[in-house]
């Protein structure tokens, strides 16, 4: 009897196996560098609501607010706008001290100034202790959540924090000095032009370093490991009081 070949073919039966692998680096890396961008600019756009309340506490301001008020007063342009112009003169003098700029750095200038009059057109003045308190209270707590969002976002420090810097480089200054020399000249001539200075100035300075180091824990961002840099030297000292 014959025996007829079917024509049968024997095949290979492929079940997809799943493992669990992390994600490439450049996911990993896009995630990072998204959520650094958005740390930045919610950090900035707090700072500028931080230093609205504290305008409308009316206790007095942060160092560089009473010059920023001091010449709103001045011109009659807004704060915020004030804040603006200041901070572009002030990046123009990176340039002698040899200071290189990041995004942080320009987006400082602007976003700050833009919240901080946006945030004054919604938020009244508060006229008596028990609403001014708070308000400062509310003002000085931001402003560290807000430095801490921003300056852990690493895009480079504001424009004034690197006018210290570079101020510290070109004479040799320490840092705690560059910085002090500087803030006593700004807090001098806002006051002589009618800016606030308080019982708010005293304590947002003794305040704005602890809690600014305590947010710069709680919104810290990993680095890659070949980018790893903490926040040290002179660029954390003159961010961050001492």
């Amino acid at each position: 009897m014959a025996m007829v070949g079917l024509g049968f073919q024997a095949t290979e039966c492929h079940v997809p196996v799943h493992y669990d692998q992390p994600p490439p680096r450049r996911t990993i890396l896009s995630r990072n560098v998204i959520r650094r961008l958005v740390q930045l600019y919610v950090g900035l756009a707090l700072y500028g609501v931080s230093s609205a309340l504290l305008v409308q506490a009316g206790l007095g301001l942060e160092p560089w607010g009473v010059l920023h008020q001091g010449l709103a007063r001045l011109t009659g342009l807004r704060i915020g706008t004030v804040s603006i112009i200041v901070g572009a003169a002030v990046l123009l003098l990176w340039i002698p001290l040899r200071q290189r700029p990041g995004l942080g750095t320009v987006s400082n200038v602007f976003v700050i100034g833009i919240a901080m009059d946006s945030t004054l057109d919604l938020v009244p003045a508060v006229h008596g202790l028990p609403g001014r308190i708070p308000l400062m209270a509310a003002g000085i707590l931001l402003n560290g959540a807000a430095t801490g969002l921003y300056i852990s976002a690493r895009f480079g420090p504001g424009p004034r924090d690197g006018l210290m810097t570079g101020l510290h480089r070109l004479t040799g200054l320490s840092i705690r000095l560059s910085r002090t020399a500087i803030e006593i000249a700004v807090v001098a001539t806002g006051f002589i032009l009618g800016g606030t200075l308080g019982v708010g100035t005293v304590v947002y300075a003794l305040s704005i370093g602890p809690l600014a180091q305590i947010f710069l824990r709680v919104f810290a961002v990993p680095a890659p490991a070949a980018d790893r840099a903490p926040l040290t030297g002179a660029t954390a000292r003159a961010i961050l009081p001492e």
